[in-house]
C-alpha cells in the first residue's frame, strides 16, 4: 500500500509502562515519515468500538489499533458497524500491546517499533474474515470450556503482574474446581458433544501455541477443535499438548474445517472470543462473508 498520511490510532493505555514505550516510538517514526497522527484514548470497555464505528473516512486513511488483542477485537467489532451504518469501509493496521498478541504473531509482525512503523507505512492491506458469535466479531479464536471460564475468573490485577502467568494460577485453580459438563454442538447441522470447544480462524492460540495448523485469517473458514474427554487429567493433557504444539496428533481431540457451530450447555456459560468474554451460552458462530482489510508486513 501506499505509505498512509493521515492515521486514526485508538489507543488502550491500560497497558504498562513498557508497552507505553513501544507506542511512542512506533508514533515517533511515524511522525517522522510525515503522518499526521490522531490518538484517541479508550477509557472504558466499548470506546475502542466506538471510535472505530464514528472515524470520518475523508479524515482517515488508516485505523491503527494499539492495546492487546481484546481492543483489536473491538476495533474489529467497531468496523463491522460501519458496513452495517453503509459507511465507508477503513483498513486496520495494529500496534501490539497486550499480553499474548495472537494477532500480532498470527500475521508475523514483530514486537519492535521499527517493524511495527513499517508494516503501518508499506504493508499490504490483505482481506481476512472474522467469526462471529451471537453477532460479536472475533479475529482469531471463540471456545466454551475451560479456556472460557479462566478467561472470565482471572485476576486483572495479576494480570498486570504477571502477565500470562496469571492465567496459568487461574488454569490451576479452575482444575482444582473440576472442569464445567460437556457441551453439546451442532456442527454443520450434525450434532457432537465435547468437553471443550475452540473455534480458531488463525493457527496460534494464546500466544504462539499451535492448536490449528491448517488455519489461516485470510480464508473464510472456522476450524473447530473438539477435545472430546471431560475431567481434570484430560485437560491437564490437552493443556500440555497444545503447549507442545500437537493437538492434532490426539486421538480424543479432533480438529475439522467448519462453517457453522451451535454451542449449548448450562445456560449463561461464557464464551471468550480473542481473550475477553463475548457472549454467553448458548451460541451461534459462524464466519463474517464480507470480511475486513488487515495490513500485514510486507
Amino acid at each position: 500500500m501506499t505509505e498512509s498520511r493521515r492515521l486514526l490510532v485508538i489507543h488502550n493505555p491500560t497497558a504498562g509502562r513498557r508497552r507505553r514505550r513501544r507506542l511512542d516510538a512506533v508514533l515517533h517514526l511515524l511522525a517522522e515519515a510525515g503522518c499526521t497522527i490522531t490518538l484517541v484514548p479508550t477509557t472504558k470497555r466499548g470506546d475502542a468500538e466506538d471510535f472505530a464505528a464514528t472515524a470520518i473516512a475523508d479524515e482517515v486513511d488508516l485505523l491503527v489499533a494499539a492495546g492487546g488483542d481484546g481492543t483489536l477485537n473491538e476495533v474489529a467489532n467497531g468496523l463491522a458497524r460501519r458496513r452495517e451504518l453503509g459507511l465507508p469501509a477503513l483498513p486496520l493496521a495494529i500496534v501490539p500491546l497486550g499480553t499474548a498478541n495472537v494477532l500480532a504473531a498470527e500475521i508475523g509482525l514483530p514486537g519492535d517499533p521499527a517493524a511495527i512503523a513499517r508494516c503501518i507505512l508499506s504493508g499490504a492491506p490483505r482481506r481476512v474474515y472474522p467469526g462471529i458469535a451471537n453477532g460479536r466479531r472475533f479475529l482469531c479464536m471463540a471456545g466454551s470450556g475451560l479456556d472460557a471460564f479462566v478467561v472470565q475468573d482471572v485476576n486483572h490485577r495479576l494480570k498486570r503482574l504477571l502477565g500470562k502467568g496469571a492465567y496459568a494460577l487461574e488454569t490451576l485453580r479452575r482444575l482444582w474446581l473440576g472442569p464445567p459438563a460437556p457441551y453439546r454442538l451442532l456442527i454443520d447441522g450434525r450434532p457432537e458433544t465435547a468437553a471443550q470447544i475452540i473455534l480458531a480462524k488463525g493457527h496460534f492460540y494464546g500466544g504462539t501455541f499451535v492448536i490449528a495448523p491448517k488455519a489461516r485469517l485470510e480464508e473464510p473458514l472456522l476450524w473447530a477443535c473438539l477435545f472430546r474427554r471431560g475431567g481434570r487429567w484430560a485437560a491437564l493433557r490437552y493443556i500440555l499438548a497444545v503447549m507442545l504444539g500437537v493437538p492434532h496428533r490426539l486421538g480424543d481431540i479432533e480438529i475439522l474445517p467448519v462453517r457453522r457451530v451451535s454451542i449449548e450447555g448450562r445456560a449463561a456459560d461464557p464464551v471468550q472470543g480473542d481473550g475477553d468474554i463475548v457472549t454467553r451460552l448458548p451460541v451461534d458462530i459462524r464466519i463474517d462473508e464480507d470480511g475486513l482489510d488487515l495490513v500485514f508486513p510486507a
